[in-house]
């Protein structure tokens, strides 16, 4: 779950949403946070069966780019005659690859115009490859990466085991999720960065999750990431689309306009425990030798749309 903001933060795209009011009070939703997390838990395939998980590939489509926003009037002429705006421009799907490993090891691969960009975490340091802004060279996380790259990398999420792992959880209150009743839930990392969790009240799957706020129009918008379509991969519950949203609203001549940006994220291919080296996820000794293909163990479970 929390894993999937480094992908959409490698988009360049991800995005927000503000959720709906809350409609029932912690006090009145039934059930504590604990037993919130473990009913999700148990949904997701269970505590023992994640234990079980040490590594995960995940490959598919990525939209970015684009602006799929609803155009705004401009002012023009001597009179204020509102003018047309540009036509929003198509969005584009890019190919993934991401893989993850305990403790906190991860590397995404982006192809974008027939260059592959890398991000690279190897639970400490990390570091990105970026040609589509002609950065030709391996770059190192900056301290404020390194720091996100940290509380992103999370295999199985913040969830499980959160209190071995000393994240604190709350339950805040009751909210819609599209028109369904969804537990809102205030987690805490060890490190003190904090993030809501919605969990619908009859699958008890994760629904939406707060992701890292971007920057859009000079402003950082919060984003929200939307989680469906889940299917069992070796045992584990794993949602093969993921949708971000980012919605706010603009000040026009005479009025207010509501904005939303979508993007999507499908999973086409999750493999469950593949033997992934750990010089994946080690410093890149050159951009030849890190860009070079590397060959992936076919041992594992695989789920193929």
């Amino acid at each position: 779950m929390i894993r999937m903001k480094s992908l959409v933060q490698l988009s360049l795209a991800i995005a927000v949403s503000l959720g709906a009011g809350t409609v029932v009070s912690a006090q009145q939703a039934g059930l504590s946070a604990a037993e919130i997390v473990n009913k999700n838990v148990t949904a997701r395939g269970g505590l023992q069966a994640w234990r079980a998980v040490q590594t995960v590939t995940m490959s598919g489509k990525m939209e970015a780019g684009g602006n799929n926003r609803q155009a705004l009037p401009t002012p023009g002429g001597r009179r204020g005659v509102q003018a047309a705006p540009p036509r929003p421009t198509a969005q584009v799907e890019l190919p993934f690859k991401m893989e993850l490993k305990r403790s906190r090891k991860l590397r995404i691969e982006l192809e974008f115009k027939g260059q592959t960009a890398v991000q690279v975490y190897d639970g400490a340091n990390g570091w990105m490859l970026r040609p589509y802004l002609n950065r030709t060279d391996y770059e190192p996380y900056t301290a404020e990466q390194a720091k996100a790259a940290s509380e992103q990398s999370d295999l199985d999420g913040p969830l499980v085991d959160y209190a071995a792992k000393g994240n604190a959880v709350e339950l805040t209150g009751m909210e819609k999720v599209d028109d369904r009743d969804n537990y809102k839930l205030k987690v805490t990392l060890k490190n003190g960065y904090s993030f809501h969790v919605w969990i619908d009240a009859r699958t008890f799957q994760e629904t939406k999750m707060e992701g890292t706020p971007r920057r859009l129009d000079g402003q950082y918008r919060p984003v929200e990431i939307y989680m469906s379509d889940y299917r069992q991969v070796n045992g584990v519950l794993i949602p093969f689309v993921l949708e971000t949203r980012v919605r706010w609203t603009e000040t026009v001549p005479g009025r207010k306009q509501a904005q939303t940006v979508t993007e999507r994220i499908t999973i086409d291919n999750v493999v469950v425990n593949p033997k992934l080296d750990d010089s994946l996820f080690s410093k890149p000794k050159s951009e030849v030798a890190a860009n070079a293909p590397h060959n992936m163990n076919p041992s594992g479970n695989a789920l193929r749309q």
